[in-house]
């Protein structure tokens, strides 16, 4: 399993607007595996990869794998070199305090911390205390004063600074929504090897769906696939304080057959045929709903005329924080699974 391959892709910062270093180091690990290779004008890279078995009409199967991590772009800077900031994708700010980070500069990536506005705990008022402060009044400090401001510009990227590590049977890191995706759409080709599939098979990994989708709608209405498998993360709250019927996934049980989000209702028969695929082979998994949020199937679903569309996804706990959790298993059995359709599809 190239774990390798996902700590790159978890430790290149890449947030919504600027994912050209992840598309870069896609662009290096992928040469071989497909037969045309471009990037769109939003910037997404799409992959093409033609039928291996004669056929008049090949099918079109489109594989959404977004490239951008929740983070932060730089919205001011105090003449003390303080630094606030606006987020691009969907934040708790009960995990943003004290926590380094990285702003991407035109110097390079500089380091500083994130931290709260007000007075600390020795000093603060017991409402302080309990206040949770908005997402808008967290400052980042470099350490350079006046002169943060001959680095850092409006707009400059920041990104959580944390590696990815190995626990047990578990892979933590921030950004694992969704370069787990990523990840997948390299090595579920890889694991086609020579594989006579009669699909024509493209691989999307799309810009900017952590602020709505918009990567996959431009690619997708490009490609105009017949069938769209968004493969994405999704919750697995198998944890203390969640009841059960709120866990959506649980950890070591297999990959996650999306079936329904806020954003789109897979196709059913599609589900069915995934699911006998699975079984057949043996390959655990689990199916999957989320009450709200969405993924690129839904851009895929509802682009040009319209696709058949499913959700390939992995459980993640504390998903949206530096402490992203999977279960290696799960990981694998996505992999497994989306290279046994393509190879029947």
């Amino acid at each position: 399993m190239n774990i390798d391959l996902l700590r790159r892709l978890c430790e290149t910062p890449g947030v919504p607007g600027h994912e050209d270093r992840v598309r870069d180091l896609i662009i290096s690990e992928i040469e071989p595996l497909f037969d045309e290779v471009r990037v769109d004008p939003m910037g997404s890279l799409l992959c093409r990869r033609d039928a291996r078995k004669a056929s008049k009409d090949p099918k079109k199967i489109m594989l959404l794998c977004h490239m951008d991590e929740i983070g932060f772009l730089v919205s001011h800077i105090t003449d003390k070199g303080f630094i606030y900031v606006q987020p691009v994708g969907g934040f708790d700010a009960r995990n943003l305090f004290s926590r380094r980070v990285l702003v991407s500069t035109d110097d390079g990536d500089l380091k500083g911390v994130m931290n709260p506005g007000g007075r600390p705990v020795h000093i603060a008022t017991p409402e302080e205390r309990k206040k949770v402060p908005e997402v808008s009044e967290f400052i980042i400090d470099m350490g350079l004063g006046e002169a943060t401001k001959d680095h850092v510009k409006v707009g400059d990227m920041v990104t959580m600074d944390e590696p990815l590590i190995e626990i047990g049977d578990k892979i933590v890191s921030k950004a694992l929504d969704n370069r787990v995706a990523c990840w997948l759409g390299i090595e579920a080709i890889r694991a086609l090897g020579d594989s006579k599939h009669a699909c024509e098979i493209h691989v999307a990994f799309t810009c900017q769906e952590e602020v709505g989708l918009r990567g996959a709608r431009t690619a997708a209405f490009s490609i105009k696939p017949d069938i769209g498998i968004g493969i994405d993360t999704t919750l697995s709250c198998d944890t203390p304080g969640v009841p059960e019927q709120d866990r959506t996934t649980e950890q070591g049980k297999g990959f996650g057959l999306h079936v329904k989000d806020s954003s789109f209702i897979a196709d059913r028969a599609l589900v069915a045929e995934i699911e006998a695929i699975a079984i057949k082979q043996k390959i655990p998994h689990q199916r999957t709903m989320l009450r709200a949020g969405g993924q690129d199937g839904a851009a895929a679903q509802q682009a040009a005329a319209g696709a058949r569309a499913v959700g390939i996804v992995v459980g993640t706990r504390y998903i949206h924080t530096v402490t992203e959790m999977i279960h290696r298993s799960d990981l694998e059995a996505a992999r497994d699974i989306l290279a046994a359709y393509l190879k029947k599809a």
